[in-house]
């Protein structure tokens, strides 16, 4: 699998559940084993907790940012406003992620 979604990078969402469709958010973890990515602000679920007095962790419901499918995404691109398929270059030995689109580099820091 190619590195078309790393974290750090700013995202859009372009299918999936209708309260998360054109959402834009910051990749706060891939994980390429299940092929998944963590949004930050997208597909919030409540999730209840027990208390755990040990680490001073109060129990009760909790939300937070479940996986959604990397398949169901694709990087943002500044320059023209919305999601888009991403080219690679080679420049001084490394790999360079662009805009398929507008050619803008995708560097998100």
């Amino acid at each position: 699998m190619t590195a078309r979604v790393k974290k750090g990078d700013i995202i859009q969402v372009i299918s999936g559940k209708e309260a998360n469709k054109g959402k834009i958010g910051k990749v706060l973890k891939v994980l390429r084993k299940n092929e998944k990515v963590i949004i930050d602000g997208i597909n919030i679920v409540k999730k209840a907790t027990r208390p755990d007095p040990a680490n001073n962790k109060q129990g009760g419901i909790v939300a937070e940012p479940a996986p959604l499918n990397i398949s169901k995404v694709m990087p943002y691109c500044n320059s023209c406003h919305r999601g888009v398929k991403v080219r690679y270059e080679r420049a001084n030995g490394k790999v360079i992620r662009k805009c398929a689109k507008c050619g803008a580099v995708l560097e998100y820091k």
